[in-house]
């Protein structure tokens, strides 16, 4: 059994159908991503699998035969991460409605 220094949580069932409408080679990427992620946290698993988009909001950043997606997650006390977004990236820069949704997934499981 393997020590993950770093628990990765989905916070909705929404964040979960998000994940599984992903084309199959971007659910591996997502997997293999959120393993890393447990493995070694934000900080120092870096570019190119995850980017800082400022405060402790991040960017888990997918790349497959399918195209582009990214996870928006926020790194949470007691070292979780916790998944706010999953969405198939189609411009160059991450949709503001994606961060705004994150945002609005955050205050909804805080509350």
């Amino acid at each position: 059994m393997r020590y993950s220094a770093w628990e990765v949580v989905l916070v909705s069932d929404a964040v979960e159908a998000e994940i599984r409408t992903l084309p199959l080679s971007l659910q591996a990427r997502y997997l293999r991503s959120a393993d890393l992620l447990e493995a070694y946290g934000p900080q120092q698993l870096g570019m190119p699998h995850v980017r800082s988009l400022g405060g402790k909001l991040w960017e888990l950043r997918m790349q497959g035969s399918d195209g582009i997606a990214r996870a928006l997650c926020i790194s949470a006390s007691q070292r979780r991460i916790l998944v706010l977004h999953v969405f198939v990236k189609k411009t160059q820069k991450t949709p503001r409605s994606a961060i705004e949704t994150a945002l609005r997934r955050l205050k909804e499981w805080q509350s």
